[in-house]
């Protein structure tokens, strides 16, 4: 990832942003979205008669991957003492549950922008399946375990430590897994699956990244189309946004992105890359 300041991203607002607000506490906005899924459920159900299997959540972080590759590239981004650098490519970190415990891991899909849907499901297949294990950790996840086996006031001490160190004087710390990119461009979780529609997902402190994102439970619910009362499968989605990154107008083409992306999943077949060197060609 590139070292050098660069002031397409370093804008007035953010250099000033980074001075107002504490790492995404309280700098923090929220928002709230809703996507009929009926097109993304038909999408699965027709995969699956070939033999594919895709889940809700793959889908919708191949879309969050693409709007942030396509409509709002300059999220992309981290900050570090003060100044914003763009990240080398997109990759989004999602939770997993391990095994038959109530312990959380999970890892981070990254180079989004160059795979499709089927590529996206393929390897969080595997990765989901190596993350239940319960001696497996991937990452920054593994520091987890080095605080854990600490006592208190110890653990608090060495966290307080590792914040200064790699929050404050923006350096990396490979001793415990931890560095800018560590948890990739934004965080997915699926709290649907614990039958709840909208949660505001907490900030990890030293996560650097600029947003989450936690997706409801799709239930049926009556809608307003063409003047006609219809009832359709609606999935709720609620974000946690650092605003010294995030403002109103980047939420709103975030919302606006993945919504389109999950009303058209085919169209998620095509890396966004591949579009991108379309785009170029053109230009």
């Amino acid at each position: 990832m590139s070292k050098k300041k660069n002031n397409q991203y370093n804008t007035p607002w953010r250099k000033s942003a980074t001075a107002i607000y504490k790492k995404a506490v309280d700098g923090r906005i929220y928002g709230t979205f809703e996507v009929e899924m009926d097109a993304v459920l038909s999408y699965i159900e027709a995969k699956k008669k070939e033999g594919i299997r895709i889940t809700v959540t793959q889908i919708a972080m191949a879309a969050i991957g693409r709007a942030i590759a396509l409509d709002i590239p300059d999220v992309n981004v981290y900050i570090k003492r003060g100044n914003v650098y763009k990240r080398d490519n997109v990759g989004i970190f999602t939770a997993v549950m391990k095994g038959e415990s109530k312990e959380m891991s999970g890892f981070v899909l990254r180079h989004i922008e160059d795979k499709s849907i089927l590529d996206i499901a393929k390897e969080m297949d595997e990765r989901v399946e190596r993350s239940k294990n319960s001696d497996h950790e991937e990452g920054t996840t593994k520091s987890k375990n080095i605080l854990a086996v600490l006592g208190w006031p110890l653990r608090n001490w060495v966290y307080n430590a590792v914040r200064w160190w790699h929050i404050i004087l923006g350096k990396e710390l490979k001793l415990m897994n931890i560095s800018h990119d560590g948890f990739g461009s934004a965080m997915v979780t699926n709290i649907g699956h614990h039958d709840l529609q909208f949660g505001f997902p907490a900030m990890l402190p030293i996560a650097n990244i600029p947003f989450i994102v936690a997706l409801g439970k799709i239930e049926e619910k009556p809608v307003v189309r063409n003047g006609e009362i219809v009832i359709r499968k609606i999935l709720p989605a609620a974000a946690t946004l650092d605003h010294r990154i995030f403002d109103g107008s980047q939420g709103g083409v975030l919302a606006t992105s993945v919504r389109r992306y999950l009303l058209d999943p085919a169209c998620l077949e095509v890396p966004a890359a591949e579009i991108i060197r379309k785009q170029e060609n053109k230009g």
